[in-house]
């Protein structure tokens, strides 16, 4: 179909711009340039991401290869390429990058996430993210679709036993304080 409707194509270097230009001739007479940007030695333009992954290790502490594909799916990353993640994909980067993978049957976990690590201190998963969100107990979240990554030295340390201690005294205050509430009081007629 193609040939139907191109006559040639020249193309020529311009190496002070360091463009490919591309001069289409149409079968109707019409001449068309285009230009791209020409690609050095040793670039490549299918590299993924420092950052990436770099998330790729943080997930890979307590995540499959295949949850790991779908949290960077969900998330709307791509790979170098332009492709979306599958459990091979996520592989190659890791060998690539000789980051480790998850080990399920390490006992106890050194990596947990949100729910086995409130779970490990008898607090509510909210309770450990407010916790979190305030700083006093440090986690991973490498994406905003994905788990927290939280280490098990961490849930020993002082500022976790703390939480503990608070929760299991019973000081029953609201999650979120907020002065804007009004007080709701009910009667019976």
């Amino acid at each position: 179909m193609v040939r139907t409707l191109i006559e040639e194509v020249l193309v020529d270097v311009d190496s002070s711009a360091s463009e490919l230009v591309l001069n289409l001739h149409w079968k109707g007479g019409t001449h068309t340039e285009l230009r791209l940007p020409r690609r050095r030695r040793g670039q490549c333009s299918t590299q993924t991401s420092r950052e990436l992954i770099e998330a790729v290790g943080v997930l890979s502490r307590i995540c499959s290869d295949d949850l790991i594909a779908g949290i960077l799916n969900r998330n709307g990353h791509l790979t170098g390429r332009g492709n979306r993640w599958t459990r091979e994909r996520v592989t190659a980067l890791r060998s690539h990058h000789r980051i480790p993978c998850c080990s399920r049957g390490e006992q106890p976990p050194r990596w947990m996430n949100l729910t086995d690590a409130a779970a490990l201190l008898d607090v509510s998963p909210r309770t450990l993210r407010l916790a979190i969100d305030h700083g006093d107990i440090p986690a991973d979240h490498p994406f905003a679709d994905g788990p927290w990554i939280i280490s098990r030295d961490v849930l020993g340390g002082e500022s976790a036993q703390s939480l503990k201690r608070r929760v299991s005294q019973g000081a029953r205050r609201p999650a979120v304080p907020n002065s804007q509430q009004e007080e709701n009081l009910f009667s019976t007629p």
